[in-house]
C-alpha cells in the first residue's frame, strides 16, 4: 500500500517538474489516484501557472475542486476532469475568462454546473454519464459561445428533450429515449 502511494506521489512530482522545467503549457495528472489537488503543486508551479492552458485530471478520485485551483490556473483554455467523483464546481470557475472546453463526463453531477453559464468563451461542455435530469435551458441559450453540449447517458426528463431542440443554438447531444443497452 505504501509503495503504491509512493509511486503515485513520485509520478505527480515527475509530471509537475517536467511541466515547470520545460515551461510547458499543459499539466497532465491523469490517473494519479488523486483524492484532492495537492497543495504543494500551487507553490511548485507558481512561476509557470499563468502559462498553463491545459490541465488533465482525468480518472482520479477527486470529490471537489478548490477555488484556489481556479484562481491559480486562471489562463486555462481546456480542463479535463473526466472520471472523478465531482458533483459541483466552485463559483470561482466564473473567472476562467479563456476556458473554451471542459470535460466533466463520468462524474456525479445531478444538475448542470451553473457557474459554467458565466464563462463567456466556453464552446464545449462534456457532461456524458452523470446523473443530470434537468438543465437550465434559459441559461444555456444565453451562452453565446457554446457550440456543443454533450448530455448523453444522463436521465434527462422527456419533456426537456422536446423543448431543448428549438431553444438552443448549439449542438445538443443526448441519448435516445428508452432503456440503454448495458455496456
Amino acid at each position: 500500500m505504501q509503495k503504491k502511494m509512493g509511486e503515485a506521489v513520485a509520478r505527480v512530482a515527475r509530471r509537475v517538474n517536467d511541466t515547470v522545467e520545460n515551461q510547458g503549457d499543459s499539466l497532465d495528472l491523469a490517473e494519479c489516484k488523486l483524492m484532492t489537488f495537492p497543495v504543494g503543486i500551487y507553490k511548485a508551479m507558481r512561476s509557470v501557472a499563468g502559462g498553463i492552458h491545459r490541465i488533465t485530471l482525468a480518472n482520479n478520485e477527486l470529490k471537489a475542486l478548490a477555488g484556489r485551483f481556479v484562481t491559480t490556473f486562471s489562463q486555462l483554455r481546456e480542463l479535463n476532469l473526466e472520471g472523478n467523483y465531482l458533483h459541483r464546481l466552485p463559483e470561482e470557475v466564473r473567472s476562467l475568462l479563456h476556458l473554451r472546453a471542459i470535460n466533466l463526463s463520468r462524474n456525479r453531477f445531478r444538475h448542470f454546473p451553473e457557474p459554467l453559464a458565466a464563462v463567456g468563451a466556453l464552446e464545449t461542455v462534456e457532461l456524458e454519464e452523470n446523473e443530470i435530469a434537468d438543465v437550465p435551458l434559459e441559461l444555456l441559450a444565453a451562452m453565446r459561445s457554446l457550440r456543443r453540449l454533450n448530455l448523453r447517458a444522463n436521465p434527462l426528463r422527456a419533456e426537456l428533450r422536446a423543448l431543448a431542440r428549438p431553444l438552443v443554438p448549439f449542438e445538443l447531444l443526448v441519448s435516445p429515449e428508452g432503456p440503454q443497452p448495458a455496456p
